[in-house]
């Protein structure tokens, strides 16, 4: 290919599954461009070079007159824009891109948008069943499951997208037809300065959003939008006009929509208020994009979560077992304890522990001395966590998760629960966070 400076020339930054979409697409368009990763050897590299010989691709450390030859680099979202060479490339006037700008400009379809720090792949499958069960044909994707730009199809009638603070930091304008933040807690913050830029990535998802969801329990995921944009909100609450919250009828609790209960909570098989905070998150987008209560009310009942995502796991001498190894930061860590804590009527034991990415765990202080009758403690940033709670519930340290496990299953009177949700990312002793949680329904398996 033509490596001639050009409006047309564009490279592909990073060749995970998101440059490799970009390949797959730009190809298909007959776009010049190119690639480059910063690693000698990444994950697509054999793909490319099998599919697209004639591509040209760069491994290893970034050169800038390279990138300069490009009109625009799509950046992957793995990779920090504070990267000095992408930087040296923007100062030459090269545009820093990424894949779901290049989705949003082509897709012929409505978009459901949807990022928070927690809470976002549910929401998103659950929305995405909403869809299904109404009977849309419907795309589900992004940051869960297939790249964006793979789901792109003529047939398509709706979009239901998950994005990321990473992706969204080089979208420009997503053009949404409902967007929402569910939550904004401390995440990543061995990449970001603060909460602050945090924040700010995460609210780009409401760019040029017609219609925009609220968690009225978390003023962060209020955005800054004119008069003309339809706000919905959701929260535990008893909700008013354009709200969904919760409300009591005959001594039970309901999902509600302004003044009409929907649903009984009792109806839905994903446990904790954590969760009756994602059906009303996801009840909201849907009733925004035009899907009917019926079909949505459906989907809800029959929805049983994502495998470690508060999943339970199993039981032993009166104890339940969660697997939340999804909580890779404190804000699921939270939700996940207040949420299943509140809702069984023993106490937890909670599994916590592994790599910190730099954030402070002094939120989990207070729900763990309300909900905990002890906690575990494994991983590099173990006793980084201890050193935040208080010391009045016991604190075991174990080195493996087999012996969490155990230990556990000594401490939990029935009644209980034990509950793996680390607060923490897995990399420190497992491949990813799903290696960490179906090691734990091993472990709980063995008890038997």
């Amino acid at each position: 290919m033509s490596l001639i400076a050009s409006d047309q020339f564009r490279i592909v930054v990073g060749l995970g599954k998101s440059g490799m979409s970009l390949v797959r697409y730009l190809a298909q368009q007959a776009t010049p461009f190119a690639v480059a990763d910063t690693r000698e050897n990444p994950p697509e590299l054999e793909t490319l070079r099998t599919h697209y010989p004639q591509v040209d691709v760069r491994c290893g450390e970034l050169d800038v007159e390279f990138l300069a030859r490009a009109s625009e680099l799509y950046v992957s979202p793995g990779l920090s824009l504070q990267t000095p060479a992408l930087m040296a490339a923007a100062d030459r006037g090269v545009r820093l891109s990424g894949d779901i700008d290049v989705f949003s400009r082509a897709a012929k379809a409505p978009i459901i948008a949807i990022t928070g720090s927690n809470a976002k792949s549910t929401v998103t499958t659950l929305v995405g069943e909403m869809a299904r069960e109404a009977g849309k044909r419907v795309a589900i994707g992004g940051n869960l499951g297939t790249p964006a730009l793979d789901l792109l199809a003529e047939d398509v009638e709706l979009y239901v997208v998950e994005l990321s603070s990473f992706q969204l930091e080089t979208c420009e304008r997503l053009e949404a037809e409902v967007a929402t933040v569910l939550n904004v807690s401390e995440d990543h913050m061995d990449r970001y300065s603060g909460m602050v830029a945090y924040h700010l990535a995460k609210h780009r998802i409401f760019r040029g959003a017609r219609q925009v969801v609220v968690n009225r329990d978390d003023p962060l995921s209020r955005p800054l939008i004119s008069d003309q944009v339809t706000c919905w909100t959701f929260g535990y609450g008893q909700p008013d006009f354009k709200g969904f919250g919760i409300r009591e009828s005959g001594g039970e609790k309901y999902l509600a929509f302004e003044f009409d209960p929907l649903l009984p909570v009792k109806a839905l098989k994903i446990r904790g208020a954590h969760n009756q905070a994602n059906a009303l998150a996801a009840l909201a987008l849907g009733h925004a994009a035009g899907l009917p209560f019926e079909p949505m009310l459906t989907a809800l009942r029959t929805f049983a979560g994502l495998p470690h995502r508060c999943q339970w796991v199993g039981e032993h001498k009166g104890v339940s077992y969660y697997d939340d190894s999804k909580a890779t930061n404190v804000g699921a860590a939270l939700a996940a304890i207040e949420g299943l804590g509140s809702d069984i009527a023993g106490k937890l034991v909670l599994l916590a522990g592994g790599d910190g990415k730099g954030a402070d765990f002094e939120p989990l202080r207070t729900p763990v001395s309300t909900y905990c009758r002890a906690v575990i403690l494994l991983g590099r940033d173990a006793a980084r966590v201890a050193a935040a709670l208080d010391t009045s519930v016991p604190h075991v340290y174990v080195d493996t998760l087999e012996q969490a496990v155990l230990a556990a299953a000594e401490l939990a009177q029935s009644g209980d629960a034990v509950l793996l949700s680390p607060a923490c990312a897995s990399l420190d002793m497992f491949r990813n966070f799903e290696e960490r949680g179906r090691l734990f329904a091993q472990a709980v398996e063995a008890l038997h």
